[in-house]
């Protein structure tokens, strides 16, 4: 990852702007905002924001826009092929105040894959590029997304989407990873609420969550501790280990 001095201490942070109709129908299940949420927390981005929006210009300008100057990065899916409603690089191009028209560079990727003779209007559109952008170079299937400011355009097909994200990643500034730790609780989320809000506030520099999940049939929870710092990640999962024991000799005696 390209860091800059002092980057490691930085809470990098991204949102996802997924566009498309198809998302908001449920006629396609996204497959993409998990993958990309996964990936960046791994590289220590952290993802603060999801959204979707249908393909409508003024939404997804909206959308972006606020976005993309709340957060380091923007990674937006969808809308970038070669149909009428693939509206995406122009609404970006509005968004960013710049012209968009057919990319030399595109072009020539879009060749590899493409003959000459093929090359009509509608695959050309996959070739329009906004002003000043820098292209994402897509191994599945040749037509580009592209990167101009701090927002990343990518296609919504997740095997392509990936293939981006993976050309994307080197170019990312990163910060400090964030560390987590999982503890089964082997009790009801209700038996551990109280005394698990009690660590939580004890522990400020550490994230906690319960989630409760059925266990052979039987109610059970897991216990989610995250946070950048490993001393203070492990001072946490050890007050939640004391409190576990603690319960589960209270509901022995209740039994």
């Amino acid at each position: 990852m390209n860091d800059k001095p002092g980057a490691k201490s930085e809470v990098i942070t991204a949102a996802i702007l997924v566009i498309g109709d198809e998302i908001l129908s449920g006629r396609t299940k996204d497959k993409n905002i998990g993958h990309i949420a996964e990936y960046l927390t791994n590289i220590g981005i952290d993802m603060r924001e999801v959204r979707v929006v249908p393909d409508i210009e003024a939404e997804i300008i909206a959308a972006l826009d606020a976005l993309r100057h709340r957060y380091t990065y923007v990674f937006t899916t969808g809308g970038i092929g070669p149909t009428h409603d693939d509206i995406t690089a122009d609404c970006v191009a509005k968004a960013f105040g710049v012209t968009i028209d057919v990319d030399p560079r595109a072009r020539v990727l879009l060749l590899t894959r493409i003959a000459e003779k093929d090359m009509n209007e509608a695959r050309l559109r996959m070739a329009r590029i906004p002003a000043g952008a820098d292209l994402i170079l897509n191994k599945v299937s040749a037509a580009p997304g592209f990167r101009i400011g701090n927002v990343h355009v990518m296609a919504g097909v997740p095997s392509i989407m990936q293939a981006m994200l993976d050309e994307v990643a080197p170019t990312l500034r990163t910060g400090v990873k964030m560390l987590s730790e999982t503890v089964r609780a082997n009790c009801r989320e209700g038996d551990i609420g109280t005394p698990l809000g009690e660590i939580a506030k004890a522990h400020p520099d550490a994230m906690i969550g319960s989630y409760p999940f059925q266990d052979e049939g039987r109610p059970n929870t897991n216990i989610v501790i995250r946070s950048r710092d490993a001393g203070k990640l492990a001072a946490a999962k050890s007050a939640v280990e004391d409190m576990l024991a603690r319960v589960h000799g209270s509901l022995r005696q209740t039994a």
